[in-house]
């Protein structure tokens, strides 16, 4: 049992499931220049406040300042010691129980970014409570300023501003993938869905209208895929359809060609005592009759041994031409026929290398479709009808015309005009004339088509005789 949708999480799970982990990736690209930024500010405010206290304690007389208001004034800025340098002098302004060792210098001055992000994560990743010094710009005349404190409470500060800042990532990675992935669902998910449905759909019963997808007016890429999609779904039915039209066509053909090879039999065993008769008019047209009747009953044979009609390869020969015209005319009745004028315009002595009962047919199909369109047109035009043939050669092609006087090819036609089916428009026709015609002159390496700008509708047949080796007429010549 194939399945009939999609298994597991799906499009639209793995793309939630896509869309979290990469809003959380951009949280954390967010997180490392915000965690420094806040550091780098930390820092500077620390330098600051301690400017703040150095203009203070520098303007005690003579430098005079209370012990107490000294210890104050540090625990106010959060410092162990603060110094400044002012010319070639460095002076102590204030301290209260300096360290023993100072763990890091942090330079202020001159940091660049990536030692501001590296020296914010290794304070965070460290442990205990060491004494560090931060050198910043001074004021005034100040050329620096030095500043010892402790970086346990600059530490637990960053831990503060990480878990708000992780907290709010949360909330807005949430926010943002749901977004995200809404707006994905309904802009590609749901089309993709639509389209998933109508193949599944038109799977399970292909001749069905009712499976057709009908495109939305959408102009991007889904939108195109939703009307080619369209357009190979209807292709495919009217493709079917066809296919079960010829399958019947093709039984009810055997069927038919099973009883009519036997009524052809009975008919060539009354022709063959017809033709015992002297009578000399019978006699002229008992091996023409007897000639058909062979060639139907070979047709049908071949229609029931393959299920279709097989044509066998050409059996080719140098042939003359005007017979197989002659023949053609009183096959189609028009020998006859005063109505429809007869035109025979046949180069002296044209031969044609083609095989004799391909070639009568490819000429008997073109003659019948030119009659059958005069007599379809006459009875609105009081104007002559004619069908005339014309035969030439041009080195070692053969070129045969068959045209007529009557309303030509509909132009809506000419696109299939030698395909099955295509191209009958009369009551009663198969469309397979021009059909059959055309595979017979294709095998015999020559082409056919339609001349544009004729009076009524020309055909012109091209057969090249065959190549002719060197060597064997080299033979024959030796022979001779």
């Amino acid at each position: 049992m194939r399945p009939r949708g999609p298994s597991g999480l799906g499009l639209s799970g793995k793309l939630l499931l896509l869309t979290v982990p990469l809003v959380m990736i951009a949280a954390v690209l967010l997180y490392v220049p915000a965690i420094a930024n806040f550091w780098v500010n930390r820092l500077n405010d620390r330098v600051a406040a301690a400017n703040t206290a150095a203009l203070v304690l520098d303007a005690a007389p003579l430098g005079m300042v209370p012990e107490s208001l000294s210890r104050e004034i540090l625990k106010s800025i959060n410092a162990r010691a603060v110094a400044i340098k002012m010319g070639q002098q460095r002076r102590l302004l204030a301290s209260d129980n300096l360290p023993t060792a100072i763990e890091h210098d942090i330079d202020l001055r001159d940091m660049t970014v990536w030692e501001a992000i590296t020296g914010s994560f290794r304070m965070m990743l460290e442990t205990g409570n060491q004494a560090i010094r931060i050198v910043g710009p001074g004021v005034g005349n100040a050329q620096f300023i030095e500043i010892v404190t402790d970086e346990l409470p600059l530490r637990q500060q960053m831990y503060r501003f990480s878990r708000n800042v992780v907290v709010v990532a949360l909330i807005i990675a949430v926010l943002t993938a749901g977004l995200v992935y809404l707006v994905l669902h309904y802009l590609f998910v749901r089309p993709m869905r639509r389209l998933t449905a109508s193949l599944v759909g038109f799977h399970e019963n292909p001749e069905s209208s009712a499976r057709i997808i009908v495109p939305s007016q959408r102009s991007d890429e889904i939108g195109v895929a939703e009307r080619e999609l369209s357009d190979m779904q209807r292709d495919l039915m009217s493709m079917l359809h066809q296919k079960s039209r010829l399958a019947a066509l093709g039984l009810a053909v055997s069927k038919i060609n099973h009883d009519l090879r036997n009524l052809l039999a009975s008919a060539q065993l009354l022709s063959d005592q017809l033709a015992s008769v002297p009578d000399p008019r019978v006699q002229r047209f008992a091996p023409k009759l007897v000639r058909s009747l062979e060639r139907a009953i070979a047709f049908c044979q071949s229609t029931l041994s393959y299920g279709r009609a097989q044509e066998a390869a050409p059996d080719r020969r140098m042939i003359m031409i005007e017979p197989v015209v002659l023949e053609v005319r009183e096959t189609a009745g028009l020998a006859s026929d005063a109505s429809i004028a007869w035109v025979a315009a046949i180069e002296r002595g044209l031969a044609v290398d083609a095989d004799p009962d391909q070639l009568f047919r490819v000429l008997l199909n073109l003659v019948r479709n030119a009659a059958q369109a005069l007599e379809s047109h006459s009875s609105g035009d009081g104007g002559a009808q004619q069908i005339r043939i014309t035969g030439k050669r041009e080195g070692a092609v053969a070129i045969l015309e068959v045209s007529d006087t009557g309303p030509g090819v509909p132009q809506k036609t000419r696109d299939h005009l030698f395909e099955a089916f295509q191209t009958s428009g009369r009551p009663g026709g198969s469309g397979l004339g021009l059909a059959i015609a055309a595979e017979l002159v294709r095998a015999h390496g020559g082409e056919i088509h339609l001349v544009e700008g004729t009076i009524g509708a020309t055909f012109r047949i091209v057969i090249p005789d065959r190549p002719v080796e060197l060597l064997s007429i080299r033979n024959e010549r030796q022979r001779a």
